[in-house]
């Protein structure tokens, strides 16, 4: 699978795709990718990470998407989106311009669990919203009404996100929950609302479209009370009977005091490993950047899905690369084939 990378290129078109993720997807599709996945789409403006985000909060938004879930499925790769709320990470300048919040006209008051905003190194905070539990009900719904525009739109599989910090996942992490009500305080109640959304989405796309959940396995911050490798494998126990398919598997990114270990190949993996010991199917990244390296995590039973994000920036055509060096049949586009001889 393409691993979702945001590309924080939408600029003026207000969260629309543009010719630029056109090409983007449709390159790793023609690469010979299995599933090829949107970056992190908004299902409200305020969801944005930055201005420059794609969306899919209207049906605007997913007439601009459907001509590459389209592309993609004739290159026979399955079109995948990837459903996302920023939380308080929202209004943030993209990297290539600092990354740091968007105060004025061009940003926004982003939402989260309690009002306690992103704590930013070098610049003020953004004044951020706490959710009522009616935003928080209303917000179910525009995961539900997204996920239906992706499905009317030709996307095959639906990702809910809920890790690096964004909104689901700062309900689930007691670093950033420290509600009193019903969506906070205990395991069961920091995790209600994202069970709320899969609810909500396994509800409202056809059966058998396959359901997928993004998460931090992990916090990395082992020195306070936070998000642990066990509460994920729980969290996939209680996943995988209200019909989610697949848990993606990813960590971190919830407070920038996170001690993240040596990032080597593979780093990641184990997590998926416990993970999977839930008995729900799970998808492992980080530090997979070799054709035999993601063989080796599927046929050693690691994982179910072998999640390859960088090297697919670096190289479109990692899958017929991978199939060629594992002595398989390449899904070389008939265009290509003088390339490949």
């Amino acid at each position: 699978m393409v691993s979702p990378m945001c590309q924080y290129s939408c600029e003026a078109e207000d969260g629309l795709a543009t010719e630029w993720h056109r090409v983007h997807l449709g390159s790793r599709a023609t690469g010979g990718a299995g599933i090829v996945m949107t970056e992190a789409t908004a299902v409200t403006p305020r969801g944005r990470i930055s201005p420059e985000d794609l969306g899919i909060w209207s049906d605007d938004h997913a007439d601009a998407l459907a001509p590459i879930a389209e592309f993609a499925r004739e290159q026979g790769a399955t079109p995948a989106i990837q459903l996302a709320h920023a939380g308080r990470k929202a209004s943030t300048r993209r990297p290539s311009d600092g990354h740091g919040p968007i105060h004025g006209d061009r940003g926004w008051n982003p939402v989260g669990p309690t009002a306690e905003p992103w704590p930013y190194a070098d610049e003020p905070p953004l004044e951020t919203e706490r959710l009522t539990t009616d935003a928080i009900a209303a917000l179910v719904e525009e995961w539900a009404t997204a996920a239906r525009r992706a499905v009317d739109a030709g996307f095959e599989i639906v990702e809910i996100h809920a890790a690096h910090g964004y909104l689901l996942h700062e309900f689930l992490s007691p670093v950033t929950n420290t509600r009193e009500d019903e969506y906070g305080g205990s395991f069961e109640n920091r995790s209600r609302f994202l069970r709320e959304v899969v609810d909500a989405v396994r509800a409202t796309v056809p059966e058998g479209t396959p359901v997928f959940v993004r998460i931090s396995a992990t916090d990395w911050l082992p020195d306070r009370d936070s998000w642990t490798v066990e509460d994920s494998a729980r969290l996939a126990g209680d996943l995988g009977p209200l019909g989610v398919d697949l848990i993606d598997v990813s960590a971190g990114a919830v407070h920038p005091d996170q001690q993240v270990p040596d990032t080597g190949p593979h780093y990641q993996v184990p997590y998926a490993e416990r993970v999977g010991e839930s008995g729900v199917p799970v998808g492992a990244v980080g530090g997979i950047t070799t054709p035999q390296g993601a063989d080796a995590v599927i046929r050693n039973g690691r994982a179910d899905l072998a999640v390859v994000g960088r090297e697919h920036l670096r190289d479109p055509y990692f899958a017929i690369r991978a199939a060629r060096e594992l002595g398989q049949e390449a899904p070389v586009p008939r265009q290509y084939t003088r390339g490949f001889d």
